[in-house]
């Protein structure tokens, strides 16, 4: 079977091969009509995390699902301090000069959210659409604090099932309605087969060097980014159990952007799929409105 979608590459300012899925879409009539949808992964995360959402919206759209540096099958960096938002962010900005992108749908979960807020603080005008997926300018400590406990460490395990079993250790929390075969589906997006024939995690360790520093989950003060949305269609997504976006800070972002539309994903922490039926019929209603 033909795969969705083109897997293709772009170069980074300071000289990394970054690898991005390409969705064209697939209703010919509708190619130039609609803007990409450029969809930012989390931190640990790669374009597999988007698979099933990319070639749904492709049928109408181009979905372009690029992989950051240091993760699945883009190069890793020389320099772990440039593993941050902002240069993700310059990396991007190289990648839409190469497609000739001049306006664009964001859907950023987690990190992929952060990176949405800093380009609508550089360029706002460019966007013409936003979903922010359990992130938002204030990022809880409970929640960074777990992450930093998992992040980099470089774990292996003999087969898929053991991995399996070993993220459902660390995250049924966040996901308590899963079976195995979610677990099965979750170890497949963001793991890989290692050359010694071991399964591990499909990202340089390092990410974890400049995450693991006081206050560098987030860059600082990033409302006055979120206010560069107001006036266009944003979608806001939280899962009811999150431990990273608050509901205090989601009240916060719909008080200064009252257009918003904010949906909750019940049984859900950080971070929700975007598979769930509840953030479908959102994302399929923003995207009516672009």
């Amino acid at each position: 079977m033909d795969k969705a979608y083109t897997d293709r590459f772009w170069v980074s300012p300071d000289g990394l091969k970054l690898h991005f899925r390409d969705y064209p879409a697939r209703s010919s009539s509708d190619r130039e009509e609609y803007p990409p949808v450029l969809c930012l992964h989390g931190l640990t995360r790669n374009s597999r995390d988007f698979e099933v959402l990319a070639e749904r919206l492709s049928e109408k759209r181009r979905v372009l699902v690029p992989e950051m540096r240091g993760r699945g099958d883009s190069e890793y960096a020389k320099d772990s301090a440039t593993y941050n938002p902002l240069n993700y962010v310059i990396d991007v900005e190289a990648l839409l000069a190469q497609e000739g992108i001049e306006r664009f749908v964001a859907i950023g979960t987690s990190l992929g959210g952060l990176m949405t807020m800093i380009m609508a603080g550089m360029n706002a005008d460019r966007i013409a659409g936003a979903v922010l997926n359990d992130i938002g300018p204030v990022v809880d400590t409970g929640g960074i604090d777990r992450i930093r406990e998992y992040v980099g460490q470089g774990r292996s395990y003999p087969s898929w099932m053991h991995a399996a079993r070993a993220l459902q250790e660390v995250h049924s929390p966040s996901y308590p309605t899963f079976a195995i075969e979610d677990w099965l589906t979750m170890a497949k997006r963001g793991m890989v087969v290692q050359q010694n024939g071991r399964i591990g995690f499909d990202y340089d360790m390092s990410i974890a060097e400049p995450f693991q520093e006081p206050d560098s989950a987030a860059p600082p003060d990033l409302w006055p980014a979120l206010d560069a949305l107001a006036g266009r269609p944003v979608l806001i997504v939280r899962g009811a159990l999150s431990d990273l976006f608050s509901k205090e800070t989601l009240a916060e972002m719909q008080r200064r952007l009252p257009d918003a539309s904010a949906v909750t994903v019940p049984d859900v922490g950080h971070a929700p799929l975007l598979e769930e039926p509840v953030a479908v019929k959102a994302i399929d209603d923003l995207l009516a409105r672009i």
